[in-house]
């Protein structure tokens, strides 16, 4: 890698190539951000921790995969994300909390126009009534921000059916919330 500034993007491809040092010089360029965002959602120093292992662990086994397109800690973030839902959807089924509190911790992931829902507990009605499948993919889309081949990959589905599922989760959606 040498002494040349190297930019993210060229780290993320060597890193896809097995570079070591070009994995090290990428996390301590990204390490504090991405601890911050993860802790931002999560609200716990050990869990942001651990996700943040994870993230990493993603990055090096997901390298050599990246599509360059000039945000790489865009796709950082992403990845961590993703991580974080699961765990979320993890301790969810786990704990059998309830959908407002989930939300209520992934705050930083639920976008404004959900925020701004003018009865929040209408539409949380209305997701319950969805199947919890549906209901990963409509908010990992909708509130947190993901393209669909994302949602897809990250729900291992292929895309046509996220796709599909989708539209029909909208669908079900609209007619529960135009009912009342």
């Amino acid at each position: 890698m040498g002494v040349l500034h190297v930019s993210q993007e060229e780290m993320i491809k060597a890193i896809g190539e097995g570079d070591r040092e070009a994995f090290r010089q990428f996390y301590q360029e990204t390490a504090r951000p991405l601890y911050s965002y993860i802790l931002s959602l999560t609200k716990s120093p050990h869990e942001a921790e651990d996700l943040m292992q994870e993230a990493y662990l993603s990055v090096w086994t997901k390298a050599g995969s990246y599509v360059p397109q000039g945000k790489p800690m865009a796709w950082l973030f992403t990845i961590a994300k993703n991580l974080c839902y699961m765990r979320f959807r993890e301790q969810k089924s786990r704990s059998h909390i309830g959908l407002e509190e989930l939300e209520g911790r992934e705050e930083g992931m639920v976008c404004e126009s959900l925020e701004q829902a003018a009865d929040r507990r209408v539409l949380l009605d209305a997701l319950e009534k969805i199947s919890r499948q549906e209901r990963q993919i409509v908010l990992l889309h909708a509130a947190a921000g993901m393209k669909h081949r994302e949602v897809a990959k990250a729900l291992k589905l292929p895309l046509a059916t996220e796709l599909s599922k989708y539209n029909r989760s909208m669908k079900k959606l609209q007619e529960i919330l135009g009912r009342r």
